[in-house]
């Protein structure tokens, strides 16, 4: 039987009939029901739901998006992964849609981890992957990689959104890195992406919390600059600066220890520009503890940069009460109406 969260009459943003692809909420309201729409597509799978019966559509067709593709995983035969294109009525042109400037003409959307039989054992492999930092190496990815390629190059990058939600988040994190290293800056909503790090943001003492992270700073930038004299080449070498441009909208909950590090992670930097000392941290934010330490003892010195780190983004918060970790972690809490959001930019100088 259906689940309530799957129905897009019962649980889906209908208050959202007329689109203004200007406004914040509108847009990530839309990419977030892309997302779930995924999700769907993979329970109906599961459930053997088809035609009348498929619950998956009007996650999409609601917003007058036509599902182009399904990007299926070469493991197990999941459904990860969608490719949407807008197709709004011309009959709304004028009407529902109180402005197209600014609407994605393809959306390119990852769902994250289902834990139902048929699909929780690859997914969970993608987890490890991710928490190994491997996940560049897995043909999931790479299937959604050459996806996203492709679609880039045949209608360009102004024209392309990724989403994705968990799992799925990373999947378009990475993908977002990857062609804005090739100069393409697609419009990238990141919904709860993990953030593999001690989960120093849930301690409630802002000093012990603020004297944590500049220790880790200070020992991060310390061994960035031993690295890099084992690694005379890396000293020419700037990526983190290359991805500046890129500013992805981040979307996470202090309440969900996946994603809330975050938060810290970009609000330590300006608090570190306002004591002077931003050049620390601007070399500390670059790098992990953990891949910094293999390459200073001689391992991992080609091992590829965190996934986790980020130059710029426009960081959302839902400072909304969360009932429990499911809550704070769903991807259905990103349309409700009545959010109780803060909006920062941060931006790598």
């Amino acid at each position: 039987m259906a689940s309530e969260r799957e129905v897009f009459g019962l649980s889906g943003p209908l208050h959202l009939t007329n689109i203004d692809w200007k406004n914040a909420h509108h847009r990530r309201s839309v990419a977030a029901s892309l997302v779930e729409g995924v999700y769907i597509l993979e329970r109906d799978r599961q459930e053997k739901r088809e035609g009348s019966q498929a619950l998956a559509p009007p996650w999409w067709e609601f917003f007058h998006f036509k599902l182009v593709r399904k990007l299926i995983d070469d493991v197990d035969f999941c459904i990860f992964g969608a490719i949407y294109e807008y197709k709004p009525p011309s009959s709304h042109c004028n009407d529902s849609i109180v402005s197209i400037d600014g609407n994605p003409r393809y959306v390119i959307a990852f769902r994250g981890t289902i834990t139902k039989p048929d699909s929780f054992t690859r997914d969970f492999e993608l987890d490890i992957h991710i928490m190994r930092n491997g996940l560049h190496q897995t043909s999931r990815f790479e299937i959604g990689m050459q996806a996203v390629r492709n679609m880039v190059g045949t209608v360009g990058a102004s024209n392309v959104w990724l989403a994705g939600h968990s799992l799925g988040a990373a999947m378009a994190m990475l993908a977002g890195k990857t062609m804005a290293k090739m100069g393409n800056f697609l419009e990238t909503f990141l919904f709860n992406p993990p953030y593999l790090s001690a989960p120093i943001e849930r301690i409630k003492d802002k000093k012990v919390k603020h004297g944590i992270r500049i220790a880790g700073s200070v020992i991060t930038a310390g061994l960035a600059l031993a690295a890099r004299g084992k690694n005379p080449r890396s000293r020419s070498e700037d990526p983190f600066s290359a991805l500046s441009a890129w500013t992805p909208s981040l979307c996470v909950n202090p309440a969900d220890h996946l994603c809330s590090e975050y938060i810290g992670y970009f609000e330590h930097r300006k608090k570190m520009e306002e004591i002077g000392a931003g050049a620390i941290e601007r070399l500390a934010t670059q790098h992990s503890l953990g891949g910094l330490f293999m390459s200073v003892v001689g391992k991992g010195v080609e091992a590829a940069e965190p996934l986790h780190l980020l130059p710029s983004a426009n960081l959302t918060v839902n400072l909304s009460p969360s009932n429990d970790f499911k809550q704070a972690h769903g991807i259905h809490q990103w349309w409700r109406p009545d959010l109780n959001l803060k909006c920062s930019l941060y931006k790598f100088k």
